[in-house]
């Protein structure tokens, strides 16, 4: 006998190009909807698609969530700071449909984002939140681990009002308990 009102599995895999208009639409809505990203214009495809390869050239994982037979969120670690001194510090994005939240999802792809980047020698892992009010994606990140290190004041300016910043970080394998390998 099966439980019919079992939740639909969360799958976490590598992104891959046919994910990309999934992607392009769900961060379309944060865009328009939120103040989680201080673009006010959503991307296009081609826009999306550029940024996905720069990502994996760079040798930083992006991975999608399946959630109930669709894409419905992503996530992937990016270079933090461009200068050489930062290059053990990653910075994190995750992003969920709307009709998606409160599933587990990001948590799932937040949880499989660190695994990722540690395995790779990342040391840090950054959240750079936007919106002080976002307490959603500041209670995820508290949950696996990051503290919150500060608050950028009014550094954007969205939907007619200033907006907020929230820093926060994680160390990732041996953090700076250790020196790196190289």
């Amino acid at each position: 006998m099966t439980d019919e009102t079992a939740a639909p599995e969360i799958i976490i895999r590598d992104a891959v190009e046919a994910d990309l208009d999934a992607v392009r639409a769900i961060y379309a809505h944060h865009v328009l909807h939120g103040l989680a990203s201080f673009e006010e214009t959503p991307p296009d495809l081609a826009e999306i698609t550029r940024r996905y390869f720069a990502i994996l050239a760079g040798g930083y994982p992006y991975r999608v969530a399946e959630f109930g037979g669709r894409i419905a969120g992503y996530a992937y670690a990016s270079r933090y700071r461009p200068r050489p001194a930062y290059r053990y510090t990653v910075e994190n994005s995750v992003y969920v449909s709307d009709d998606a939240t409160g599933h587990g999802v990001g948590g799932r792809l937040l949880e499989d984002l660190i695994g990722r980047c540690t395995e790779q020698g990342f040391r840090q892992m950054m959240a750079v939140i936007g919106d002080t009010d976002n307490a959603p994606s500041i209670n995820l990140h508290a949950k696996y681990g990051f503290k919150q290190m500060g608050e950028i004041r009014s550094v954007g300016f969205k939907f007619g009002h200033w907006v907020n910043s929230v820093i926060m970080q994680r160390a990732l394998g041996d953090g700076d308990d250790t020196l790196p390998s190289d």
